[in-house]
């Protein structure tokens, strides 16, 4: 298959499939998205020439790498919402800056192989990676091969490379300490079946605001379910479908690690005849778009998506044009917004009326 192919099924223009390829501007967000959906699901990988031009090139730029199939981060990722915002926001930076941002995506199945290809290519200035998914080991091994690299969305303290990432204990405990100062005592726990380093630490920081407060989460309160779904899950049925079987109580609020599993948990709730908030509160965390499109709109923490990305480029310019010696990471606070998927549990509301 040639971009000529791609160009044809997605009826565009040979030039404008190569400006979605390299990361250029000069077609809309829209139209770069859907021609590289059909072009990966062609099964084409273009071949950068990018390193033979390297000497005549005079535009500089920065390489957004994803190594993808693994954990969270989907073949589709840009279609995402958390990493789709994201993404947009990294292109308007390096525009701002004077850089253009080119694609690139590692299949994790030949990880090894494929970060050694893109050192070899050269194709940029700089690399950006989504390390949502990637390991301590994984991510040192990206460094070592790739000069001039900044990690996004994650952070190991003891590597030697830049990271910026989510302040994701600050956020979970935000989450928490809202649950119980509505009155919440009984809270159960939506965790992903995937774990990544973000999960574990909205974990940590959920248990020690409810530590603080005397409320400990039972072990048959937590609940495991994917994190990539955004419709109703039959697995997510199964488990609370347990709880009305057996008679035992719901929590009357539950946490879920990321807004895919708060989104999935309301829908499957509905069809069990579960009602949120008035039955259970829900919470979730990231602030993706769908999150006000839901019934009731999601309570959630908001992730400052735009700052990352503003950072992520900042740095890695200021890195690759001053020659940095020292290199830093950055923890972005989140912020908690509230809407109507969480309220006060019934007993606390019945208490307050009887006073």
């Amino acid at each position: 298959m040639k971009m000529e192919d791609i160009a044809k099924m997605a009826n565009v223009s040979k030039s404008a499939v190569s400006l979605a390829f390299s990361g250029k501007p000069g077609i809309s967000a829209d139209t770069r998205e859907r021609i590289l959906q059909i072009a990966q699901e062609a099964g084409y990988i273009p071949k950068s020439r990018a390193s033979a031009n390297a000497a005549a090139r005079s535009d500089k730029s920065l390489l957004f790498l994803v190594c993808t199939n693994s954990g969270i981060v989907l073949d589709k990722y840009y279609q995402q919402p958390f990493f789709k915002e994201l993404i947009q926001f990294i292109e308007e930076r390096c525009r701002q800056r004077g850089y253009v941002l080119i694609f690139s995506t590692v299949d994790m199945e030949s990880f090894y192989k494929e970060i050694q290809t893109v050192a070899e290519e050269k194709r940029s200035d700089g690399v950006i990676v989504l390390g949502t998914n990637l390991t301590r080991e994984q991510i040192m091994y990206i460094h070592d091969s790739l000069p001039n690299l900044l990690v996004l969305d994650t952070c190991y303290d003891t590597l030697p490379v830049q990271f910026v990432e989510i302040n994701n204990v600050m956020g979970a405990y935000q989450a928490g300490s809202y649950l119980c100062d509505i009155g919440h005592t009984s809270i159960g726990y939506m965790a992903s079946d995937i774990r990544i380093h973000n999960f574990e630490e909205r974990r940590r920081g959920f248990m020690e605001a409810l530590a603080e407060r005397g409320i400990t989460v039972a072990d048959a309160d937590v609940i495991s379910v994917s994190p990539t779904i955004l419709t109703s899950q039959e697995s997510l049925k199964k488990q609370l479908s347990a709880y009305l079987d057996s008679g035992r109580p719901l929590p009357t609020a539950w946490f879920c690690e990321c807004d895919y599993i708060a989104i999935s948990a309301m829908k499957t709730m509905a069809e069990l005849g579960i009602r949120v908030p008035q039955d259970t509160s829900v919470i979730g965390f990231d602030n993706i778009s769908e999150s006000v499109i839901v019934t009731p709109e999601l309570t959630t923490i908001h992730v400052e998506k735009e700052r990352m990305a503003m950072l992520a480029v900042d740095q890695l310019i200021e890195f690759i044009e001053n020659g940095a010696q020292v290199k830093a990471k950055f923890s972005v606070d989140t912020r908690f917004v509230e809407r109507n998927s969480c309220s006060a549990p019934a007993i606390a509301m019945q208490a307050a009326d009887n006073k």
